[in-house]
């Protein structure tokens, strides 16, 4: 027994001094923190340096000047399976910057051919980004640009003419790559890389794809934007890609607008703006009887995954559609770029709104925030009814249980405020 005492003893000093999780010692990172969020910020003046600044996610505050060099542009953040990775695009460079989150410092640096918006980090010690203008000799341009996150440079570069966003299988074994007006997907094998066999397979049948959403079964659902993206058919779409020995286009469901989506269970949220064709000259891009300045409004549908079938469509928010995220309560954030902004969020009289809306999956209700700006950002947590949003350059807390800007001792006006502007926003630490 006073073994056992001294044994508990121990353990308990151990924890005081390393922080014990779950039952699992773990070292604090330097900034002290086990709840973080890291948000690039690029700025326009001397006044402060750009980079990752790290944030207290427990509390929704800055604990102190606390910040990772990652180029002078930071924007768009990836991060690797086991978050210890974090891939920073810097678009003054066309550098993707190489953080390791644990030790909260910059690793590396990988220079691309051109700009980039789209990467993934699968966690197999490369990285993958789609640059649409890379310049290849003999081919057109565009190309995947395989990074080695170990020993730093450019692995590969693999031509993909056009390629614009590049989405991971779950195991990391396929790319799905989508190009720019294009009726095609361009499937990547990145463990044939320098092994002599083929890389790349072009899958045809397809109506200008431009993302793709895995379930848990392995199936890709491929949004097909239609005409938002300028094709002649009546309508958007989601369509199954059938993997196999010959890879090829399955069963579809026409939609409203299909940019971005994503599935909790056995429905799948997919958004987007319909637009007029040749075949289609009234779409279903009205705001009905939403009360608002706006004419013109984008819809959410909810696709069945087992019938294959619209069971709801809703009235969000214009733009291109291109961030999604579900908080821990049922509160699915969507975001878009280039929407119709309206009234003024610095002198709100009368009606304000962005790119951001939110669908209450429980009663329903689409809640527009008064709020302006392009959505770079969302994130969301498990045990906090709290959402992050980068909208318009700020960085707005959400309370999800009524979907407002958080009000409390700590944040009284909802946002974090931090010099520069912000452009994305990812947590670091597990809930």
């Amino acid at each position: 027994m006073k073994r056992t005492s001294l044994l508990s003893a121990l353990l308990a000093t151990a924890c005081t001094l390393v922080s014990c999780n779950k039952g699992l010692n773990v070292t604090k990172p330097p900034s002290g923190l086990t709840t973080r969020v890291f948000a690039s910020q690029g700025v326009s003046s001397l006044s402060s340096a750009a980079g990752l600044v790290i944030i207290d996610a427990s509390l929704d505050i800055l604990p102190r000047v606390s910040q990772i060099p990652a180029g002078t542009a930071p924007g768009l953040m990836v991060l690797s399976p086991q978050r210890t990775t974090v891939l920073v695009f810097d678009s003054a460079t066309n550098s993707v910057e190489v953080v390791n989150s644990k030790t909260e410092t910059l690793t590396g640096s990988v220079q691309l051919p051109g700009p980039s918006t789209s990467m993934v980090a699968p966690g197999t010690g490369y990285g993958y980004a789609a640059v649409p203008n890379a310049v290849l000799n003999g081919s057109a341009p565009g190309a995947v640009v395989v990074m080695n996150l170990t020993s730093g440079g450019i692995a590969a570069t693999i031509n993909v003419p056009n390629a614009q966003t590049v989405v991971a299988s779950p195991d990391g074994t396929e790319l799905l790559v989508f190009s720019s007006d294009s009726d095609s997907i361009t499937l990547v094998s990145p463990f044939s890389v320098n092994t002599g066999n083929p890389v790349t397979t072009i899958v045809p049948g397809f109506d200008r794809p431009v993302n793709a959403v895995f379930g848990s079964n392995g199936a890709a659902y491929i949004l097909n934007c239609g005409p938002q993206c300028g094709s002649s058919s009546a309508s958007a779409s989601v369509q199954l890609l059938n993997f196999g020995a010959t890879p090829s286009a399955g069963a579809s469901v026409a939609v409203d607008g299909a940019t971005i989506g994503l599935i909790n269970g056995s429905t799948l949220y997919v958004a987007g703006t319909a637009t007029a064709s040749a075949s289609n000259t009234s779409p279903n891009n009205l705001c009905g009887q939403t009360t608002t300045a706006k004419i013109f409004c984008g819809r959410l549908d909810l696709v069945d995954l087992g019938s294959m079938t619209v069971t709801n469509s809703l009235i969000i928010t214009d733009g291109y559609h291109d961030r999604m995220n579900m908080s821990g309560n049922g509160q699915l954030f969507i975001g878009s770029h280039t929407c119709s902004n309206v009234g003024n969020v610095n002198a709100p009289q009368g009606e304000v709104r962005g790119c951001l809306s939110i669908f209450n999956t429980t009663t329903g209700a689409v809640v527009i925030p008064p709020d302006n700006g392009d959505v770079t950002g969302l994130q969301g947590f498990t045990d906090r009814f709290v959402e992050y949003v980068a909208e318009g350059g700020n960085l707005r807390v959400y309370d999800t249980t009524k979907n407002i800007l958080l009000i409390n001792s700590t944040l009284t006006t909802g946002t974090i405020n931090i010099t520069g502007q912000i452009i994305d926003v990812k947590a670091v630490d597990f809930y």
